[in-house]
């Protein structure tokens, strides 16, 4: 007999239709937080679909008695009581690889950007193109490579991984980090043929890689204590003009110690998907000249959701 399922923050057509195809009724109504319970009860629903946006915590968790299943199309799941739901007998997904490329994608995108001026430079030519060519032409001809600079991944997972793999092919070294991963084998694809080869890689100690990177990309979940995983002193330990680049989750970086660090030169630029208090980031820190913003779109691919939809309900027709 098919379950009602609730895809509070909307699921891929592609996902919606494999759940259907095996008698599922999927409801991609959104429905409030406040109401969430009440609604998931009138219903019966039995399996939970939610991104970032909905919030499944112990309230939700111990008023809905139908709801065996909770599933986060993405990686990070600090939006569900995670334990708590394990405990009282419930099934926890998500999708951890779906987005990889995406994310890694992402990175590469500030990178560029800031590493060229692209940002500033789209915002000036529309209003000085015609009158003051030569004069931006000297402002942002300042701009540096990216070959053969050193780029710290902190987390090795599938997001670090697929973010080393585009570094290589830029021609950078590769410093990662992970707290449970002593060492990853890279599989490198040549594509348009079947040609692959491998790396071995090592984790190094973090000290290292705050000391020795010209960019730190954070691609770990959270931390255990909840405390940023960056703040002023590890800054410090930085080097001069060091770029630092965030898709993971706000508050990894202390964003007063990051602010610091942009206005005293010691950070040379912040590229920042992820903010602390979304949807409302610090102001200061979205207008500064030298961060690279965007609105937490770093899995927001066309590609990834459909890999996300695809991946979270073939999770779930399986456990239902």
């Amino acid at each position: 007999m098919g379950k009602i399922i609730l895809a509070n923050d909307g699921i891929d057509a592609a996902g919606k239709a494999i759940l259907e195809k095996e008698g599922h009724t999927v409801l991609t109504d959104k429905v409030a937080q406040e109401e969430l319970a009440a609604f998931i009860n009138d219903k019966q629903v039995k399996a939970l679909l939610v991104r970032s946006a909905t919030k499944v915590r112990k309230d939700i968790i111990d008023a809905c008695g139908s709801l065996d299943i909770i599933g986060r199309a993405g990686v990070g799941m600090d939006n569900i009581d995670v334990a708590y739901a394990r405990e009282q007998g419930k099934t926890v997904l998500n999708t951890p690889g779906a987005s990889s490329q995406s994310v890694a994608e992402l990175v590469f995108a500030h990178l560029f950007g800031v590493s060229r001026f692209i940002g500033e430079a789209a915002r000036e030519m529309p209003l000085h193109g015609t009158t003051k060519f030569n004069d931006l032409k000297k402002v942002y001809s300042n701009g540096f490579e990216l070959k053969g600079k050193t780029l710290g991944i902190i987390g090795f997972g599938r997001i670090g991984q697929s973010t080393a793999t585009m570094a290589l092919g830029l021609g950078m070294n590769v410093l990662p980090f992970d707290p449970s991963v002593n060492e990853v084998t890279l599989e490198l694809d040549f594509f348009h043929t079947d040609d692959t080869f491998s790396i071995e890689y090592k984790t190094v100690a973090l000290e290292e890689v705050f000391r020795k990177s010209d960019f730190i990309t954070i691609h770990v979940p959270g931390t255990q204590d909840g405390k940023p995983l960056i703040g002023k002193e590890e800054i410090e330990m930085m080097q001069t003009g060091v770029v630092l680049v965030n898709t993971a989750r706000g508050g990894m970086i202390d964003e007063n110690a990051l602010l610091e660090g942009l206005n005293s030169g010691k950070v040379g630029f912040a590229c920042l998907d992820v903010f602390v208090n979304e949807p409302t980031p610090m102001e200061a820190l979205l207008k500064h000249p030298r961060v690279s913003a965007t609105p937490h779109i770093g899995g927001s691919t066309r590609e990834a959701q459909e890999r996300i939809g695809i991946e979270l309900a073939t999770l779930v027709a399986a456990a239902l």
